[in-house]
């Protein structure tokens, strides 16, 4: 179930809309406190961002009883899924209709990918290490540089509180004979905290591809992933803040494949690993100037075996480092000043033409709000070794027409930079392409009432020098101009003890570039997007349901290849034997719908589930 989402470049009214989680009693007060941090790269509430952000908590993730983390974006506004064939395969996730390399991913703050594709594992990132998950939709690049032309995803690991250790468990098994287990314990005290984790899944799988498709082995798929996470830090009695974090997930995947050579590849599977580390130091040389320093590193480690040898090792690696200085001019006033370094760097059994590069950011923001009127203003200036300099820009406002309602405006561009695959691959890359660039206008009016809380929002993103794949020439290349249009509405409420909410997402990806494919939809972003989420709790019982539907799609440039739209109904149910103990079920694709999200690729049917899940108080 999501939580606490704010759409539009929304504010008071409108972030108040989405304070009511399906958990809360009809007569609780709308909490407007939680504290996002992403939309302005520093902590805000819900009430003042003026972002567009979802927010997923912990209590969200359990209830929703989601295995994967694609499981849970999947019911955010504007997000679209390519899945190639089921649990722990390799997933696209498209915001807001742009690419999937559009989308910036970070892990407690640090920057997280493939330097190779340009997109993360999500299909490997652990379920049950996340404390919660922001989303900003819209473009940020004047905050954080290349790759946020969609928006941002940020995953927060675990992190212990005050008190006594507190011990953690989860254990669970479904169809396919699917296994799941974690297990960590959690504490602090008034100056330190720190929460230690370890999950496991290991599952049969489905068969990813179908009888008479390129590749097809008539065999089970299966997938394997050991997760390890640390989060600690330490509050020194003069303020300084340390914090460090440290992620792991290793995986191993069975999947059906075509090799370079245009033939079936039997036997294929990959062992895939990711390591995020980062380091943390937050402190206040004056009463109104906070500086946060971090540095982290991210790996993303891949090998591939065919035909019962090996086959390809390709090993990204992002080193990071940031130094940011927030000053509080005035209530409701905060200046921002940073700088951010990155080096990409990738190895492995291919030679890259060039196998490193580094980038240099400097940006500026300022933060206000007077009466009914607030507003959000951010400049960025990134230095890349390869492709020069680049300016982006953010403006957005908020006006309070009434106490219950809101009316935003926004505009932002943004800037991508190509991949080392799209420029440097042997035989594909072209390495003249030019970097992508993007310019986005949004508005928004949204309301909260005795009865519940609308939003309707609507946006449009133009990208220059898109990069797609071209059958001609078998390898990426830049078209003049996709045109994004979209919309987004969502009403939530309580009837009859019932709490739910819903959200429909309309877009019009479009190439409109000259050439062939002008006027085609962008490949493999579905049109129309639509959630509905049901819970109620009943004493010791809570039972709910979720409905997803997407409409049609196409797989090609050329749309050549339509995928039908579906629908999938999920059923879920909890028992709570003690404060402590919970057994959980769910029955997803109650319906056994049949469809596929990227052509010749099987999507799982029905499928039941059984968890038993510990928490101490």
């Amino acid at each position: 179930m999501i939580r606490k989402p704010s759409f539009g470049p929304a504010a008071s009214a409108l972030l108040g809309l989405f304070s009511l989680s399906p958990a809360q009693a009809a007569d609780e007060p709308l909490s407007l406190d939680a504290t996002v941090v992403t939309a302005a790269r520093s902590a805000q509430t819900l009430r003042d961002s003026l972002a567009a952000v979802s927010l997923i908590e912990r209590d969200d993730i359990e209830r929703s009883q989601a295995q994967s983390v694609p499981e849970l974006l999947r019911q955010v506004p504007g997000v679209s899924i390519a899945n190639n064939g089921g649990h722990g395969k390799s997933t696209s996730v498209y915001l807001r209709g742009t690419e999937s390399d559009h989308v910036l991913v970070l892990i407690d703050g640090v920057r997280v990918g493939s330097v190779t594709t340009g997109t993360a594992a999500w299909q490997d990132l652990p379920v049950e290490m996340i404390e919660r998950i922001e989303v900003v939709r819209g473009p940020r690049s004047s905050l954080y540089g290349s790759e946020a032309i969609g928006g941002v995803i940020q995953i927060f690991t675990r992190k212990g509180g005050d008190g006594a250790p507190k011990p953690f468990f989860s254990a669970g098994y479904g169809t396919h004979d699917a296994y799941t287990g974690s297990a960590g314990v959690s504490g602090g005290n008034a100056h330190g905290w720190y929460s230690l984790a370890l999950s496991s899944e290991d599952t049969d799988g489905i068969n990813v591809k179908s009888p008479g498709t390129s590749g097809y082995e008539n065999d089970a798929d299966g997938y394997r992933n050991h997760s390890a996470a640390l989060r600690a830090g330490w509050r020194f009695d003069n303020g300084l803040e340390l914090e460090g974090t440290f992620l792991r997930a290793k995986s191993h995947n069975d999947y059906d494949q075509v090799n370079r050579r245009g033939t079936a590849g039997f036997s294929a599977n990959a062992d895939g690993e990711q390591n995020v580390v980062s380091g943390r130091a937050r402190f206040s040389p004056l009463a109104f100037w906070q500086v946060t320093l971090q540095a982290g590193r991210n790996e993303d480690k891949s090998d591939t075996y065919q035909d019962g040898s090996f086959y390809s090792r390709f090993d990204s690696r992002r080193d990071s480092a940031s130094w940011q200085n927030d000053l509080t001019l005035a209530e409701g006033h905060v200046l921002t000043l940073g700088v951010d370094y990155q080096r990409e760097e990738v190895n492995g059994s291919t030679d890259y033409d060039e196998d490193s590069r580094e980038n240099n950011g400097a940006f500026v923001q300022y933060l206000g709000e007077y009466g009914r009127h607030d507003w959000q203003v951010s400049l960025r200036r990134d230095n890349n070794e390869q492709f020069g300099q680049h300016e982006t820009g953010n403006i957005a406002y908020g006006y309070a027409l009434t106490d219950a309602l809101r009316a935003t405006v926004s505009y932002g561009s943004a800037f991508k930079a190509p991949t080392f695959n799209e420029l440097y691959y042997p035989f594909y890359g072209i390495p003249d392409l030019e970097e992508e660039t993007s310019h986005s206008v949004e508005v928004g009016l949204a309301g909260t009432h005795d009865w519940g809380h609308w939003s309707l929002n609507a946006y449009r993103t133009k990208v220059d020098d898109l990069i797609v794949y071209d059958s001609s020439i078998e390898g990426p290349a830049n078209i003049d101009e996709a045109r994004i249009r979209g919309l987004e509405l969502v009403v939530g409420s309580r009837t009859f003890g019932w709490d739910w909410s819903a959200n429909y997402s309309l877009l019009e990806p479009e190439n409109s570039g000259s050439g062939d494919n002008d006027g085609n939809e962008l490949p493999r972003r579905a049109s129309q997007m639509f959630n509905l989420e049901l819970d109620r709790r009943l004493g010791d019982f809570a039972v709910g349901a979720t409905l997803h539907a997407e409409g049609r799609r196409y797989d090609d440039v050329t749309n050549d290849n339509e995928l039908s739209g579906y629908a999938t109904v999920d059923l879920r149910g909890e028992y709570r034997i003690t404060p402590e103990w919970r057994l959980q079920a769910r029955v997803a694709n109650l319906l056994n719908a049949d469809y596929e999200t990227a052509l010749g690729y099987n999507q799982p049917g029905q499928a039941v589930y059984f968890t038993v899940r510990y928490q101490a108080l």
